[in-house]
């Protein structure tokens, strides 16, 4: 086990470097598996770094829900909060109606299959590290194919609904066929914004299909919680993230924290960590505020432009 990195103040300029960032990928709760802390508290937890705004995000259920029922204290909480659904078994899978719900009462984003595709249910039979809610929920594999293995009609419907609403769809963990596959669907519906989340965990997306994925319009996400030395797994060193973000560019490249589990650093004190290592990496304030601010911005409907 690593030791804990301190929780150093953060200097004044890399308060700066991080004022009015958009963190896309919070896991606060309620959630079956354990968190750190609920959506208002995140909201709380997000000011401290003046973020312009976070989305939450469960692998179980629509998190909009959520945030309507807890109205009355996210009022005058500091930092907005979205939501959006995950497509796995608990809210049906590839699920035009539960999309459809999520978006219409206010969701910003909806995550394909997580902990329900095959990919994360292979790469999970090992010790890799993700959580697990000590439940027993039924899961069952999503797929976006139908029987005949060609993208199914629900799927496309669900492209649909996500370019009408002019929210983002990502890629969620399933493997690269099935990415390229949704992600092409996507694009021909005429969806805008479009994610890829952690190409290198879980995923292992090849150069090839993260290529043909950034010519669809999409967005590599990162997340800090890869690289951070008190996060249980992969604990990447931080060569790796300059490595990323050198090959396919800032502009194409978001920053997120994927933080809020029990036991991990919070995504504040990540942010402090890992983006002050980056500066010390060489990686420019501007670009920083690029992969932070600027495009997580844009994808979060707060911008019209990612520049």
């Amino acid at each position: 086990m690593s030791p804990v990195v301190p929780t150093a103040e953060p200097t004044p300029a890399l308060l700066k470097v991080l004022d009015g960032l958009v963190d896309l990928h919070v896991h606060s709760g309620p959630s079956p598996f354990p968190r750190r802390f609920n959506h208002v508290e995140a909201s709380y937890e997000a000011a401290r770094v003046n973020a312009r705004a976070i989305f939450v995000k469960s692998h179980h259920h629509n998190t909009v829900m959520d945030l309507l029922a807890m109205a009355s204290q996210l009022k005058d909480a500091p930092t907005p909060v979205y939501g959006g659904v995950t497509l796995n078994s608990e809210v049906g899978g590839i699920n035009p109606s539960a999309v459809a719900m999520s978006l219409q009462m206010g969701g910003r984003i909806v995550y394909g299959p997580t902990v329900c595709a095959l990919q994360h249910i292979k790469h999970h039979s090992s010790d890799d590290g993700f959580p697990t809610s000590g439940m027993n929920l039924y899961e069952k594999e999503v797929s976006i194919y139908d029987a005949s293995g060609e993208v199914s009609a629900d799927t496309v419907l669900v492209t649909r609904l996500v370019a009408k609403a002019g929210a983002i769809l990502t890629s969620g963990h399933l493997d690269g066929p099935s990415v390229i596959a949704l992600f092409k669907t996507a694009h021909d519906n005429g969806v805008e914004k479009l994610i890829l989340h952690h190409p290198d965990f879980i995923l292992n997306t090849t150069d090839a299909e993260i290529e043909e994925a950034l010519s669809l319009g999409a967005y590599i996400e990162h997340e800090l919680a890869m690289y951070h030395p008190d996060v249980q797994a992969p604990a990447w060193p931080i060569e790796r993230l300059v490595s990323w973000i050198n090959k396919y560019g800032p502009e194409k490249t978001i920053i997120s924290s994927d933080l809020g589990q029990k036991n991990n650093p919070l995504p504040v004190d990540a942010y402090f960590y890992i983006i002050g290592l980056l500066l010390d990496n060489g990686i420019s304030e501007k670009d920083i505020r690029q992969m932070i601010c600027k495009t997580p911005a844009y994808l979060a409907g707060l911008e019209d432009s990612p520049r």
